[in-house]
């Protein structure tokens, strides 16, 4: 039973869609198992030809990494421990064989906006918002900015990875990560139209072609991986996340009691 997602079948469509959206759809460990569980099911389901991921609401796609989660670290072991936890759950994106659609309803921030570039094909609407604050909260990026490397190149990666600036959507489509912008109340309606056309192609062609993008791609991906387990290691480490973190949810409770 799903408790942080909703998931349905339009279809020849499976739809998952990220829901906490009190917190913008910000995920933590159960729900990012949920998801993983939903993509191998979809992905064994000869039913299923597509696969269209939103968020809840209409402010988020995902925020990312819920704070509240990674603020309970403890040290460099915790750091890794959970480093350890985010392999398996991209695995299952990119061992999709079948098309998968990012209906961008809000922001997408942090892993969820590495999560998106992951996706085949992104819809957007003009308020929405990409990039990488991770930063902010003094953790370091690490599979961030080979996405990002391989899409926009390295220029930009480094500004955004460094700044931690979140890009509108205008930009987002100019450099070509969001794809197609519509509408906010059209979203759904056009992933889902790009997920029927996706999903009435031949079935081999396209596991294949995906198969074949998974290669291509594989040495620098688990560079990044195993990158990611050092980096966390000594980030964790020194405290400075925790420190950040600390700091960040004193400040909203100071604006909320104001």
């Amino acid at each position: 039973m799903d408790k942080f997602i909703i998931f349905e079948k339009r279809n020849q469509t499976a739809v998952i869609t990220f829901n906490r959206p009190e917190i913008l759809n910000a995920w933590h460990t159960p729900m990012r198992m949920e998801v993983l569980e939903r993509l191998k099911q979809c992905n064994a389901d000869p039913a299923v030809r597509a696969v269209v991921m939103t968020g809840a609401g209409d402010r988020g796609f995902c925020a990312g990494q819920d704070l509240n989660e990674t603020k309970e670290l403890q040290g460099g072991e915790g750091g890794v421990a959970w480093a350890a936890s985010w392999p398996p759950f991209y695995d299952a994106l990119r061992g999709m064989e079948k098309p998968v659609v990012a209906a961008l309803n809000g922001v997408a921030a942090g892993s969820a906006f590495q999560w998106a570039m992951m996706c085949d094909v992104r819809v957007g609407h003009k308020d929405v918002r990409m990039g990488q604050p991770e930063i902010n909260a003094g953790i370091p990026s690490t599979l961030g900015p080979w996405l990002m490397i391989e899409r926009i190149g390295w220029s930009r990666m480094v500004e955004l990875t460094l700044s931690g600036r979140m890009m509108d959507a205008d930009e987002c489509h100019r450099i070509g990560l969001i794809h197609y912008i519509v509408p906010r109340e059209e979203v759904m309606s056009k992933s889902l139209e790009i997920a029927a056309d996706l999903a009435s192609k031949p079935p081999i062609a396209m596991k294949l072609n995906k198969q074949h993008f998974r290669t291509l791609s594989e040495p620098a991906y688990r560079l990044g991986i195993e990158e990611g387990r050092k980096i966390q290691r000594e980030a964790y480490g020194s405290g400075e996340p925790q420190e950040s973190m600390r700091k960040f949810f004193e400040e909203r409770a100071r604006r909320k009691r104001k």
